[in-house]
Order: C-alpha cells, then sequence, then structure tokens
C-alpha cells in the first residue's frame, strides 16, 4: 500500500529523520511513537506529500508518490494533520463536503458519504452548526470526519494519515476515533496514525514503529516493540510491561 525505502527527511537545512524503511500494509494500523522531537510529524508531511524527501522514496500502490497526479492521489491518500484552521463560517456539514471535492459522485452521494462519516466521528447532531462555535475537539472530529469522506468510497485500497487524532479529545471520543481507525483498516484500507499514548498504540495498532532521534529504534507488534528497557532508553521513564487484564496486549506502567 505504501512503501516507504531509505527515506530522509531535512527541515530548514537539519536532517530530521535518516534511513528510514517501512511498509505500511493494506488493511492494517500502524502507530508511529516517538518522543517530542523524534519525527514523527517531519514523517507523516513527507508521506503526506506536503514536505519532499531529501533522499530515499516513497511509493503509493506501486508507485512514486510524487507521480500521482493531485487528484488522484487525493483520492487514495488522506491527512488529519495536528491542527487544521479555517476562517469561514461553513457549517459542519459543508466543512465534512470539502473532502468530497476530488469524487466527482454527484450532490446526493456525496451528501449520503458526509452524513455517514458525521455519524463514525460522532458529530451527526452538530451538521448544522457553525463550524466557529464548536470547541477544540469538536472541530477535531470535523476533520475527522472529513477525510474518512474523502475515502469512504475509495474503489481502490486507501491510505489515511493522522497525526494525534486523539489530541483534545475526551476519553469517549479517544476510543471512538481509534475503533474507527480499526474500522477503516478492516475494510481494506491502511491507517497510519502518530500516537503519544503508548496504552493507546498497543490496543488499538497492528504494528508500532517507535522513533527515536530521526531513526527507527524498533518496528513489530507492541509485544516486540514496548520492553521495558526500550522504553528507558527512548523515553527516559521507568515503566513495567504486564499483560492487559482484558486483552491480548501489553499495558505500561509508569
Amino acid at each position: 500500500m505504501l512503501t516507504v525505502s531509505r527515506l530522509g527527511c531535512a527541515r530548514g537545512g537539519c536532517q530530521i529523520l535518516h534511513d528510514i524503511n517501512f511498509r505500511l500494509e493494506a488493511g492494517e494500523v500502524l502507530a508511529v511513537l516517538g518522543t517530542n522531537g523524534a519525527g514523527k510529524s517531519t514523517l507523516l508531511a513527507t508521506l503526506s506529500g506536503e514536505l519532499p524527501p531529501a533522499e530515499g522514496e516513497i511509493l503509493l500502490g506501486g508507485r512514486a508518490l510524487e507521480s500521482w497526479p493531485a487528484d488522484e492521489r487525493a483520492r487514495r491518500l488522506a491527512v488529519l494533520p495536528q491542527s487544521s484552521s479555517l476562517a469561514f463560517a461553513f457549517s459542519v456539514e459543508e466543512v465534512v463536503l470539502l473532502g468530497r471535492l476530488p469524487h466527482a459522485s454527484g450532490r446526493e452521494a456525496d451528501r449520503r458519504i458526509a452524513a455517514e462519516a458525521m455519524q463514525a466521528a460522532d458529530i451527526e447532531h452538530l451538521r448544522q452548526r457553525s463550524y466557529l462555535t464548536l470547541s477544540g475537539g469538536e472541530r477535531q472530529r470535523v476533520h475527522l470526519a472529513r477525510v474518512l469522506a474523502q475515502i469512504w468510497d475509495s474503489s481502490e485500497p486507501a491510505c489515511l494519515l493522522l497525526d494525534e487524532p486523539t489530541a483534545s479529545l475526551d476519553l469517549a471520543h479517544q476510543r471512538l476515533i481509534l475503533q474507527q481507525a480499526q474500522e477503516i483498516a478492516q475494510r481494506g484500507n491502511a491507517v497510519l496514525l502518530v500516537l503519544h499514548d503508548l496504552n493507546l498504540a498497543a490496543r488499538y495498532a497492528d504494528r508500532l514503529l517507535l522513533l527515536d532521534r530521526g531513526a527507527v529504534s524498533a518496528l513489530g507488534s507492541a509485544w516486540g516493540v514496548l520492553e521495558a528497557e526500550r522504553i528507558k532508553r527512548v523515553f527516559g521513564v521507568e515503566v513495567q510491561v504486564v499483560p492487559h487484564p482484558q486483552l491480548d496486549c501489553p499495558l505500561i506502567i509508569a
């Protein structure tokens, strides 16, 4: 779905990431972890095409990312950045419908898909509200619905990139958003998300990619990546890693 080979990324003349290699498969949720400044958001910006790679290559569906025409790429790759700004008093439904711009599916289909995406993000009750009147968490869910609508009916496996999608959300909506990420993957798409919470990553992701000072520290299952010694080395915090009492995943206790 998305193949990253020997990727190097730079900002302002400074090398941020180097020799990044991984493959994001259709049907998979991959969580990217790391400390502040480890390069997580830089990686996402490069994968989305916002930031050109300094070296290496990114393939989307077997084709170089930069070779995709913008409208075709938008139908196969949707991105939710850390923060999204909108200064116009659009209704929530109008914002979500922006995700349908790359498509030519018609007004009726677009409104149906937007309604389904709003329901998935738990904002259907806000559909006629002005975006500018919403709280930070509500705005975050509106933009999530927008990117969901962008790939909702993709005829080919699509890729969804989410940068800290649980930021500013309460516990119930954190769970809702991550369950939606799993459902998107189960429909044959691929999801890459940046998270800070190790326990959320262990619970909802199929694999974890741990970045440390611009390089891959570990890539694999939660049990393989979230080892106490590695967490201490990367995050500088002593933890216990124990089996979750209800789920087949590790539980991190600081």
